[in-house]
């Protein structure tokens, strides 16, 4: 489904869809009729997920052809990642929560055999529940999940297989092209009760049914969903934009699979050259999927190739765990003191940058993270439920001025002010 991952593919997919889906979205969004029939949604995900292509891009190009009435369900759907996203931005310690109990968690696969068990029939697609098992075929094999068949997965894997979360998230994020952090870890907390506390969902076999067009049946489905339960609690903190760039600063130009369209951050200043840095195999100790892997890759090498034509300077590439020694090198040899990137959300680039600026401090290398004005925009209403963000998107749309793609530098927004699967659509 995504054999290219760049930005001329996502710029060329989202006109289609613009042209020939978005006003049927509302309609039939809900139908999985399975991997070769995916015309009922916009399949924009994974160059969203990567910014190969910007929320307001895609925002911009649906209204100027549809009324807002005609696509609102369509916005909505954009705006669910913006709204997972300044959630979990709000509460950072519920990813790293996460990332503790699945490490715990995969140490006890390896000590207790029947989890192990259960996990691989979970994950080989080998449960006798018919659904169960093509959909985990179809992750491992395409990277990608209709939005309504990860949610019937997650509750199946929850409620049905008894299994723990944690490591269903984990699956998911190791498989998917548009394997998205906040969405993912937040979809599956929310479908286990965690998120909305005491709202779970429950996969049910005539809704299955239904929406596959009758592709399944499955048997042995949970017909009941007792939340789980936690004993943290999670109070929004403040969003902090952090650093700003001197128009004379000297900088080299960071990209990462956050965010894919570098030729848009600094805009008018010129760096001195550019380079590519990729996290995905910090996602998990678990091996990451190859589909998701060369999407990741290819989209940064492409952002770099981009990047570097844009501004005629030298461009590279690195992955690496520990991001530190490469950006040391890479700023020596380039004679910078500050590297500029986009502002990557709570996740396993946010980690790896984290990291390395602590590290490069001892050297007198900064790293100057620049925010987007989408994120600035959205995340201060995502701090409770979705629906206040909901409220503010005619709002939010009127004062992006879609036609420009800047990034907003930084400021503190202080808190106080408010699901699903990452989004499939």
């Amino acid at each position: 489904m995504f054999t290219s991952a760049t930005r001329s593919a996502g710029l060329e997919r989202t006109e289609t869809f613009v042209r020939t889906g978005a006003r049927q979205y509302a309609k039939a969004r809900n139908f999985d009729f399975g991997p070769n029939n995916r015309a009922n949604v916009s399949t924009l995900s994974p160059y969203i997920r990567h910014r190969l292509i910007l929320e307001q891009e895609v925002i911009s190009q649906t209204l100027a052809r549809h009324s807002a009435g005609h696509v609102s369900k369509f916005l909505e759907e954009v705006f669910w990642r913006a709204y997972f996203k300044g959630w979990l931005q709000h509460r950072p310690a519920v990813w790293s929560d996460y990332q503790a109990s699945l490490r715990t968690l995969i140490g006890q696969l390896e000590a207790e055999p029947t989890l192990l068990d259960r996990y691989n029939a979970a994950v080989g697609g080998n449960t006798g529940i018919d659904c169960f098992d093509a959909w985990a075929r179809e992750l491992v094999d395409t990277g990608y999940l209709h939005n309504h068949a990860r949610m019937w997965f997650a509750s199946i894997w929850v409620f049905t297989l008894k299994l723990p979360w944690q490591l269903g998230a984990d699956f998911f994020l190791r498989h998917l092209v548009d394997g998205d952090p906040a969405s993912n870890t937040l979809s599956w907390r929310w479908v286990s009760g965690l998120h909305t506390k005491g709202k779970t969902y429950l996969a049910r076999v005539s809704n299955i049914v239904n929406y596959t067009d009758g592709r399944f049946d499955p048997k042995g489905l949970s017909t009941t969903a007792e939340p789980l339960t936690e004993r943290a609690e999670y109070e929004p903190q403040a969003l902090e934009f952090r650093d700003e760039l001197l128009p004379t600063e000297s900088y080299g130009l960071l990209v990462t699979e956050d965010d894919c369209y570098p030729e848009t951050l600094a805009s008018g200043l010129q760096p001195v050259a550019v380079t590519g840095g990729l996290a995905i195999r910090n996602r998990s100790a678990l091996p990451v999927g190859i589909e998701a892997f060369n999407f990741s890759s290819a989209a940064v090498r492409d952002a770099v190739d981009r990047a570097s034509r844009h501004f005629g300077v030298e461009g590279g590439y690195f992955e690496a765990d520990d991001w530190s020694e490469s950006l040391a090198e890479w700023a020596t040899k380039h004679h910078v003191n500050t590297i500029v990137t986009a502002m990557p959300p709570v996740g396993p680039v946010a980690d790896a940058l984290s990291a390395a600026t602590h590290a490069l401090a001892r050297y007198g290398i900064r790293i100057v993270e620049l925010s987007r004005a989408y994120d600035r925009e959205a995340w201060p209403h995502a701090q409770r439920g979705y629906f206040k963000l909901k409220k503010q998107i005619p709002a939010i749309i009127d004062r992006l001025e879609l036609d420009e793609l800047e990034p907003v530098m930084p400021q503190r927004v202080a808190a106080g002010d408010e699901t699903r699967l990452s989004s499939g659509g």
